[in-house]
């Protein structure tokens, strides 16, 4: 395969961001979303799916973060899309349960070219310290629509908001690491019968 990274800048009247990915880094990731707790979770997708990850975010955060965070999703979901090119050689689905304490996600991830998201997570507080446990969803719809994947986000239990949200994104991470890997016995193969994704 070659260098698999892309560089995106979306600029609107509501944020401007820059993100970078290499899909076959080492995890690291620089992060100035503008939203701490989103930082924290960005992170978790940079270290558990293997990637590197830069994210800068200006966004209209005096009103509130949900521009920021959907945004996030839109150009992170475009990076990957672009550093995948025509996804030859990948095994183009991932899947994983992650546990913390008494939580429990589950991710399955198709990067089929038929967009959509099927999340089920019910809380039972509106915010983890200041960030609004709704845009969750926001971020990782943000990022089916524009990676163009099928994508399934499914809390399976759990007490503690911050636990579940955190499975999630980790449970996310790892799908991504499996279905981005090389598949060594499809080299230069397009993973669908159809030819192309």
């Amino acid at each position: 395969m070659t260098h698999r990274t892309a560089k995106i800048t979306r600029k609107t009247l509501e944020t401007k961001i820059d993100v970078e990915v290499n899909l076959d880094g080492n995890g690291r990731a620089t992060l100035n979303s503008g939203v701490p707790f989103l930082d924290h979770m960005l992170d978790q997708i940079a270290r558990h799916g293997g990637i590197d990850l830069i994210v800068e975010c200006e966004g209209d955060n005096h009103i509130d973060d949900h521009h920021s965070v959907e945004d996030i999703g839109i150009a992170i979901g475009q990076a990957v899309l672009e550093a995948l090119g025509d996804k030859a050689g990948i095994y183009r689905y991932g899947h994983a349960y992650v546990p913390l304490d008494e939580a429990l996600s589950r991710v399955v991830l198709d990067f089929s070219g038929r967009p959509g998201l099927w999340y089920h997570c019910e809380f039972t507080r509106d915010k983890v310290g200041q960030f609004d446990v709704e845009l969750t969803q926001e971020f990782f719809q943000g990022f089916a629509n524009n990676a163009r994947a099928t994508l399934h986000v499914d809390n399976l239990r759990g007490i503690n908001e911050h636990h579940k949200i955190e499975t999630m994104f980790k449970a996310f991470g790892r799908a991504l690491r499996m279905a981005i890997a090389a598949d060594e016995r499809s080299v230069g193969v397009i993973p669908s019968t159809k030819g192309s994704l």
